[in-house]
């Protein structure tokens, strides 16, 4: 049987020669720790860029139903302003010339929300279409039996409820893209913002625009 001397000596010398080991151990984990810590922090900041996109997408699908509604009533107006308003030709033609472009210009940015060029576009040629329709409306208010006309009453009901929703669902819409910008424009979301382009909120061109068409009839 070995003197206890002898075991306490083994002992240490074990010791002192697992040390090393042990530190490379703890430093190892400690390593794997950190790295486990940084993934799961840039998987949750790059999940967040992309709940905000898909959130800034999905406000203007909201602009985008109360848009086609806009231009789907369109028609439908001039169609019943058409026998009072026979010496308005021009008018009438530029509101549906506008509401034409103003579809177009829908279709594209729904391809792509948020694109530069796509909401610029529709910007652009919503505004054209607010002002044909302003001027259209002030020339109707000309008209006594068309301010008469039943139809005509009730579509511009609607249309003076679907200007008011396009109004709050644009707010809704730039809420959202200014979110999704911040969020990849500011630290540390900076790090991924080569993978998430900037988004173009819908900013009518013309102040007067800024505000929705004025339904008085």
């Amino acid at each position: 049987m070995l003197p206890r001397s002898a075991i306490v000596q083994s002992f240490g010398e074990v010791a002192e020669v697992r040390a090393p080991e042990v530190r490379y151990m703890v430093a190892f984990l400690v390593l794997v720790v950190l790295a486990g810590a940084v993934a799961l922090a840039a998987i949750s900041i790059r999940n967040g860029i992309i709940t905000r996109r898909n959130a800034y997408k999905n406000a203007f699908s909201q602009i985008d139903v109360q848009l086609k509604r806009r231009h789907d009533l369109i028609p439908n107006l001039v169609e019943a302003a058409k026998a009072y308003l026979k010496h308005e030709r021009e008018t009438l033609e530029a509101v549906v010339a506008a509401r034409n472009a103003a579809s177009a210009a829908a279709r594209t940015a729904a391809a792509n929300p948020g694109d530069p060029q796509a909401m610029q576009g529709l910007a652009s040629a919503e505004g054209l279409l607010s002002g044909s329709l302003s001027r259209f409306l002030a020339v109707a208010e000309a008209y006594p039996d068309l301010k008469a006309n039943q139809t005509m009453s009730q579509l511009m009901e609607e249309l003076s409820s679907t200007e008011n929703r396009i109004s709050f669902a644009r707010q809704a819409y730039n809420d959202a893209v200014m979110s999704y910008n911040n969020a990849r424009e500011t630290f540390p979301g900076t790090l991924f913002a080569a993978g998430f382009p900037a988004a173009q909120s819908f900013e009518v061109e013309a102040p007067a625009d800024r505000e929705a068409v004025k339904v008085s009839f």
